[in-house]
């Protein structure tokens, strides 16, 4: 019988996460509760003896201070329903896995196969409450059901003797593991069904080609020398859509697209990857000579570029889109550690430096009707922070930058994109340590977590839109601290020379991390019967492709592989020989010494059809699209508070504190800054070496509202956005590398995407910027990610979000003590616009407030931006800027109330100075969205040398910082236009998310 440890709050201290708990209740399912507390329930099911379940119960599983502990008796009184919530046999339960590591320690000895300890929560719910609205609790808020179990009892149901009645959610299983034959001389509709049955999105010409390869006689009669018959096994089909899946195999940008630009010109592009970014980078790296500073570019889990002589940075952006919808919890913390493993395992291995996170998400306050399978998008909200948060706090690793951006369309999916720098010796044992390589006959050996059901089809189910059969297995939950010790683990190995090769057990699991390291020597040959499971009952096919998390797969030679394994065993990892690198030419997967995938390697990675898509554009006016014809506001500084409180501009501080970005004790710029550290800063600067003063400065840019206009330019307004950001605190413009992540919504025309044509257009536009301005800037692109099907369809509803790109940067600066923040610094200095205002309204946040989108979209001029930078980042060295901040969301006025109240000081400004492109109201000099410009402020002493400097470029000289704390803007005719208190506008502009 198995043990329950129940472990209380004392009567009479307080229970934060009971209230917070019944706050969101309320909050979310107006249902108001007297009172909620909580219990921790640890069930334990191995063989121990009374008094070491006791010895756990009053140690580590208990503070005696302010807790209660009991074992195998209810804790439970006082209340009117109890709901336990616990999480289903064989999900990932970190605290559970914690626990009995903690009792082992304790005892030790390790537990036995099918040994574990499992935990649970036990909700006290207090107040008028029946059985239908507990269930509407545990359902919409304290549970996800494709997750977690719960059990409910009313007061009169619960024995005060016995509790809860004790459940063991471990995997049971009685399977017995088989291989699957699957026949595929099939009809056209049979082979679609097939594809559909098992979650594998493979089209109708996919199939075929798979059809036609096992009927090839030459394929057949090399099947039947391993013992293989005329049909694919199971395990090979599955291991074909996860290799082939637009997760893995981008095949939207790898296409042949037929373009019509809406003007009667037409283009064939074969492939977009290849001749937008491939090239680009190509070219901008030709064009930098000896000055170019890339490393590893795309063909590695991360981009990599020179730091220093001694030392090399990597850069890798992630999107967790799908799973995040599902599970926000689990798919944002598999998310960021999954993007922590691409870039440790990039060249040789890298230790982590930073994290940045940006979410996009609908209002956590939408109150419309959401569609079968959705989650609310508040729920979403704290489920993806949370997971993120405690992906990167467990790690150690400090979150630095990030974003959050609002729009109801992600409603439909959220988008979860994390991104991870690391750092590397330039060379180690006398290689390049970007470089890496596997070699015939070393060894395959998968290190870290252990592998389960969890994490089944996240390829495939990511490669599709969201729908009523997305399954449940595709969710994964992460455990940072296991992968933290294996991280550990692999730079003493990488240290001491014991690996040739190193990579990531991401999408497709072995299956993915395997085949790609076997492209450097022609094969393998996998046992998969010799990988460590987390329970009995897995299927070959399921251990192959399971994307269970925590786990690396590395190619170590024979003479090294006894040494490994030792300081594997030493340092407490898991690692398993699971069989050796190859020339055979064969993706060879055995089982218990049969065979169960015997494919051509040729065929695996370079057998899938080439898509040709359709690509049809239609200019915003030919959609409709015009200038609205509104009246300038009465009072500006009304609006500009509501400008404030919108969610796209207002503080994301609530979110930001709950990440710890001070770990390691690298960050000199941090995500918060001004004099009471809550203005928001344009970008993160972390010093990285502590014997050198030279930073690495990250940001990034994100703007999908224009892409309601033009693709094009809401591309090329991410990458200046992403730019002036970097330069604002002081990133050297001639040393950055650029990131680009797409996510878009289905762009492959069908009776369920009939304008996919369109939505096609709008990704060759995307793409036609991204080369222009890439180049234009010159800006290398050293890695990147898309995630093309961000729809959700159930029925005939379907939610497509807007087409969205970060565009993320890294870089360097020489000197963080040169770093510059955004706040004014003391009043006297000099207030300055830097760069020329256009009538650029379209998709802004003032249209938007005013219910209206335009076409006037911004648009950037890269050489006039580029030479501002350049001057920027000179006056930055010669030390006359005091402040900062450049100009986005909400244009001037929202950057000068910014830089004032994060500062503590006010602005007297005077429009009239404003230097603009044609006579422009003070509505529009005040909230264009006009991009490559700045505000900065200049001691005064320094003004003759600042002006000096920025001879050639537009500058405006607006006013001064003053010490009374006020906004204070003259209009165009003399007027005081505007005079607000900024404690007041901070208060407004803090206000919308202050209690998420």
């Amino acid at each position: 019988m198995p043990w329950r440890i129940i472990v209380g709050l004392k009567d009479g201290v307080r229970d934060a996460r009971g209230e917070r708990v019944r706050r969101e209740i309320s909050r979310h399912l107006q249902i108001e509760l007297e009172s909620v507390r909580t219990i921790d329930v640890y069930t334990v099911d191995a063989q121990l003896s009374d008094a070491e379940v006791e010895a756990a119960a009053r140690g580590p599983f208990c503070d005696p201070v302010i807790q209660e502990v009991a074992v195998n008796r209810p804790l439970a009184h006082d209340f009117d329903m109890l709901i336990e919530v616990g999480f289903r046999p064989g999900v990932t339960d970190n605290v559970g896995r914690t626990a009995r590591e903690a009792i082992q320690y304790l005892t030790g000895r390790k537990f036995a196969e099918g040994e574990g300890v499992y935990t649970s929560v036990q909700y006290l719910l207090k107040g008028s409450i029946d059985k239908v609205a507990a269930e509407r609790i545990a359902h919409d808020f304290l549970g996800n059901a494709l997750i977690q179990r719960w059990t409910i009892l009313s007061r009169d149901e619960f024995d005060p003797r016995r509790g809860v009645p004790v459940t063991v959610p471990k995997v049971v299983s009685t399977a017995h593991p088989e291989v699957r034959e699957i026949d595929l001389n099939v009809s056209d509709e049979e082979l679609l069904r097939i594809s559909k049955d098992g979650m594998l999105a493979l089209n109708l010409e996919e199939m075929k080609a798979i059809q036609a390869y096992v009927a090839d006689p030459e394929v057949r009669a090399r099947r039947a020398q391993v013992g293989l018959g005329d049909k694919l096994t199971d395990a090979e089909l599955e291991a074909l859509a996860q290799t082939w899946s637009e997760h893995c195999k981008h095949k939207i940008f790898a296409a042949r697209i037929e373009y019509e630009d809406g003007e009667g010109g037409r283009e064939t592009i074969d492939s977009l990857f290849r001749n937008f970014i491939a090239e680009t980078t190509r070219e901008v790296r030709e064009n930098l000579g000896d000055q170019d500073f890339c490393l590893s570019v795309f063909k590695d889990n991360a981009g990599v570029i020179r730091f220093n002589d001694d030392w090399s940075i990597a850069f890798k952006v992630e999107t967790h889109n799908s799973p995040s919808a599902l599970d926000p919890y689990g798919g944002a913390l598999t998310g960021i550690v999954g993007v922590n493993r691409d870039a440790f395992g990039t060249g040789m291995g890298a230790r982590l430096l930073f994290n940045t996170d940006v979410f996009c998400f609908a209002s956590p306050f939408y109150d419309q009707p959401l569609p079968p399978r959705l989650l609310h998008p508040r729920r979403i909200f704290e489920g993806v922070v949370e997971g993120v948060e405690h992906g990167g706090n467990k790690s150690g690793i400090p979150t630095v930058n990030g974003s959050i951006v609002f729009d109801e369309r992600f409603a439909g999916k959220p988008l979860v994109y994390c991104g991870t720098g690391s750092i590397m010796p330039a060379t180690l044992h006398g290689k390049p340590c970007h470089e890496k390589k596997a070699l015939v006959g070393d060894r395959i050996v998968m290190v870290g977590g252990r592998i389960g059901k969890d994490g089944i089809h996240g390829a495939t189910f990511s490669s599709e839109e969201l729908h009523e059969g997305s399954p449940a297995t595709a969710v994964q939950i992460g455990d940072p601290i296991t992968q933290r010790r294996m991280f550990d683990f692999l730079l003493v190995a990488r240290d001491r020379g014991l690996y040739n090769s190193i990579t990531d057990n991401g999408a497709g699991g072995l299956s993915s991390s395997v085949g790609e390291m076997s492209e450097d020597t022609g094969g393998f040959e996998l046992h998969l019967d010799r990988a460590p499971l987390k329970y009995a009952g897995l299927q070959p096919w399921e251990i192959l492709i399971s994307e269970a998390q925590e786990r690396m797969t590395l190619a170590v030679p024979p003479d090294k592989i006894q040494a490994f394994l030792q300081l594997a065993a030493e340092m407490d990892v898991e690692a398993s020989d699971l069989g050796q690198f190859t020339s055979s030419g064969y993706f060879h997967c055995l089982y218990q010494g049969r065979t169960v995938t015997y494919l051509d390697m040729n065929f695996v990675h370079k057998g899938v059809p080439q898509l040709v898509l359709p690509a049809r554009w239609q200019a915003p006016q030919a959609r409709g699209l015009k200038e609205p014809v509104l009246a300038e506001p009465r009072d500006l500084g009304a609006t500009l508070k509501s400008l404030l409180q919108r969610l796209n501009i207002c503080s994301k501080e609530s979110v930001v504190r709950r990440y710890d970005h001070e770990v390691q004790a690298g960050t000199v710029v941090k995500p918060l800054t001004g004099v009471v550290d809550d203005g928001p800063s344009d970008a993160a600067v972390v010093r990285p070496l502590s014997e050198s003063f030279e930073g690495i400065v990250v940001s990034h840019g994100i703007c999908p509202r224009y892409s309601d206009i033009d693709t094009y330019h809401m591309m090329a307004c991410a990458i200046d956005e992403a730019l002036r950001n970097y330069v604002a605190v002081g990133g050297d413009i001639a040393h950055v590398a650029g990131l680009d992540n797409f996510c878009w919504c289905d762009p492959v025309e069908s009776e369920k995407t009939p304008d996919g044509a369109y939505k096609a257009a709008q990704l060759v536009r995307a793409n036609k910027a991204l080369r222009d301005y890439c180049v234009a800037f010159g800006v290398p692109l050293i890695s990147g990610k898309d995630s093309m099907k961000n729809d959700y369809m159930i029925g005939d509803r379907k939610i497509s979000i807007p087409p969205t790109v970060l565009f993320s940067v890294m870089g360097r600066m020489d000197d963080v003590r040169r770093a510059v923040t955004m706040d004014v610094k003391r009043p006297g200095d000099l207030v300055y616009l830097l760069g020329i205002t256009r009538d650029e309204l379209g998709a802004s946040e003032y249209y938007a407030l005013r219910g209206a989108i335009g076409c006037n979209v911004p648009r950037v001029d890269a050489p006039y931006a580029l030479k501002l930078f350049q001057v920027v980042n000179r006056a930055q060295k010669q030390g006359v800027l005091a402040s900062c901040h450049d100009l986005s969301d909400g244009g001037l006025g929202v950057a000068l109330a910014e830089t004032a109240f994060a500062g503590g000081l006010g602005l007297k400004v005077d429009l009239r100075q404003v230097k603009s492109e044609g006579a422009l109201r003070a509505d529009q000099l005040l909230f264009s969205e006009t991009p490559s410009r700045f505000v900065v402020t200049v001691p005064a002493q320094h003004q003759a040398q600042f002006e000096e400097i920025f001879a050639d470029v537009h500058v405006s000289a607006l006013g001064r910082v003053c010490s009374e704390p006020e906004l204070r803007i003259t209009g165009m005719q003399g007027e005081v236009l505007m005079r607000c208190n900024i404690d007041e506008l901070k208060a407004a502009w803090q206000a919308p998310l202050k209690e998420m």
